[in-house]
């Protein structure tokens, strides 16, 4: 089992033999030796790289006190999210399955041994409270690929204590900039290690590479449409993608396809961990390129995107097995909360737990299988494929202002369509089905004019916002049509097990109340909606 922690900590660069004097330090009352810790830490990565490229440890280390596989994810400057895991001779399968998204098929492998000598010290303050964890770090690195280069250097690193107020580690910094001591240029010992054990031309590359990469990348694609006898207006959008910032049309789709597909990869090791909202998130970057796929088809070839598109939604409809159960749950519960004691008749809350349970079943189980499966490793490749070398039609040349603007108009005439067709309607099952069409709609008009945003500004901010708001409107009645379903099931449940379903026709009866008026605010909602439609 892996054990997940947070790590808040400053990496100092230190050309001393000792740590400078911290006694000085506001808040601090004592400076504990801790001793010295001979550490070894081996590194693991892909043949290419990829977990160091997202900036992603994994290592098995002996030594210190928390010996074990130690697997970091970035979190924001100098906060990481460590999960651990047991020493074992081989990357635990729980590790292992974390990073799948990013290393797909390819072959973990030992890529750099680190053996450290740390001179440990604890900042404690007048309660014996431990405030930080300083430590002199002497490394020697050792590369364990290619032409195996060597280097080695002295650091100071202050890890804040569990629980702590990251605002100690300013005071820290203050006292060590005072003893002529500066911030590290590296982010770990991992990307230290990488970079200072590369052979000559490797590090070379590795200089250039942040300028150079991306419009050698980007030249590449335009010589592929030349040659290919595209050159005009396809020839043109590829040409505009090799500028770092979006010209085209064809750039502001591209920018917001590319954060979707980032997002699916960077969420799935929290979807695996069962992090809070992590499902519903990744189940909206693949609605959100779904919709960009269908909205943005003068853009981007359908012979292309559709299949991909296919894909997606079964991914989405995985996701939402336990999604889905979990809102209709909460709800309830949430309803359950309000009402008075005397009208909870019979065991209420054990029937819902009884249905709930019933009714996920082993759906986390067969999601950690979908993750771990290879369709959904090609389509995370299809994805990758897909932004390296987008399919672009005439339009992906043309200006965003009249592209763009095009494609959000053209996705809002059916949303209005939508609505009014189904005010139209009287009160019953088709009203609710033509205002669930126009729930997907409002999503998928709301994800267009997000990819518009940064081309059209302030009018695509504001439809953005508009939209979101009837999208919650029409959402809130689309959950009281699935929770009516519920309740249905479960005053049938109750009642074959001869108990009072007295409380689920109550609970029945507050969301069709819910629902009329979700339905009565709908007119003054799309007034004020169709006023923020300017672009």
């Amino acid at each position: 089992m892996a054990d997940t922690k947070r790590e808040i900590e400053r990496k100092y660069e230190s050309e001393e033999s000792g740590l400078p004097d911290l006694t000085g330090v506001a808040g601090v009352e004592a400076v504990i030796d801790k001793g010295v810790a001979h550490l070894d830490a081996t590194y693991y990565d892909t043949p290419d790289e990829r977990l160091a490229r997202s900036s992603i440890t994994l290592r098995r280390r002996t030594g210190g006190s928390d010996a074990g596989w130690h697997l970091k994810f970035p979190v924001a400057p100098g906060v990481r999210d460590e999960i651990q895991a047991p020493l074992s001779p081989a990357v635990p399968r729980t590790l292992h399955g974390l990073v799948r998204s990013r290393i797909r098929d390819a072959e973990l492998r030992p890529v750099v041994r680190l053996r450290s000598d740390r001179d440990v010290r604890h900042l404690v303050d007048g309660q014996g409270r431990v405030l930080a964890e300083v430590s002199l770090d002497s490394v020697r690195a050792e590369r364990l690929t290619g032409d195996g280069g060597s280097a080695q250097w002295t650091e100071i690193e202050v890890e804040l204590a569990d629980g702590g107020d990251p605002a100690f580690l300013d005071k820290v910094e203050k006292r060590l900039r005072k003893a002529g001591v500066r911030r590290s240029g590296s982010s770990s010992k991992l990307a230290r290690a990488l970079a200072e054990t590369a052979p000559a031309p490797k590090k070379a590359r590795r200089a250039a590479k942040a300028g150079q990469a991306d419009k050698a990348g980007k030249a590449h694609d335009v010589r592929k449409a030349d040659k290919a006898g595209k050159e005009g207006k396809a020839g043109k959008a590829a040409r505009a993608a090799a500028v770092p910032d979006p010209v085209t049309a064809g750039d502001h789709v591209l920018a917001y396809l590319r954060t979707q597909r980032d997002a699916i990869v960077d969420l799935d090791p929290a979807v695996r961990q069962d992090a809070h909202d992590s499902v519903h998130r990744m189940r909206v970057a693949t609605r959100r390129t779904r919709s960009a796929f269908r909205s943005y088809a003068k853009v981007l070839d359908r012979a292309v995107t559709d299949p991909i598109g296919a894909e997606l939604k079964w991914l989405a409809g995985e996701l939402g097995v336990d999604r889905d159960q979990e809102v209709l749950t909460e709800r309830l519960t949430a309803a359950l909360d309000e009402l008075p004691r005397p009208l909870l008749a019979g065991p209420v809350r054990t029937r819902l737990r009884t249905w709930s349970h019933a009714r996920r079943g082993g759906s986390r189980r067969r999601l950690i299988a979908v993750l771990d499966g290879k369709r959904y490793l090609e389509l995370l490749g299809a994805l990758d494929a897909l932004v390296d070398g987008p399919p672009w039609r005439e339009a992906a040349a043309g200006e965003p202002p009249k592209v763009i603007a095009k494609a959000v108009r053209k996705d809002f005439g059916k949303l209005e369509a939508l609505v009014e067709e189904a005010v139209a309607l009287p009160p019953g099952a088709d009203r609710d089905l033509a205002l669930h069409e126009a729930r997907k709609k409002a999503k998928r008009t709301r994800y267009a004019a997000e990819a518009a945003a940064d081309a059209l500004g302030e009018p695509a901010v504001d439809l953005v916002r508009s939209m979101k708001s009837l999208q919650g409107l029409l959402g809130d009645h689309q959950d009281s049509v699935m929770t009516r379903e519920a309740l249905r099931d479960l005053a049938g449940q109750a009642h074959a097990a001869g108990e009072n379903a007295f409380t689920y026709g109550l609970l029945y009866g507050h969301e069709e109340r819910r629902a009329e008026l979700a339905e009565a605010a709908l007119p003054e909602a799309w007034t004020s909606m169709k006023a923020a439609m300017d672009v």
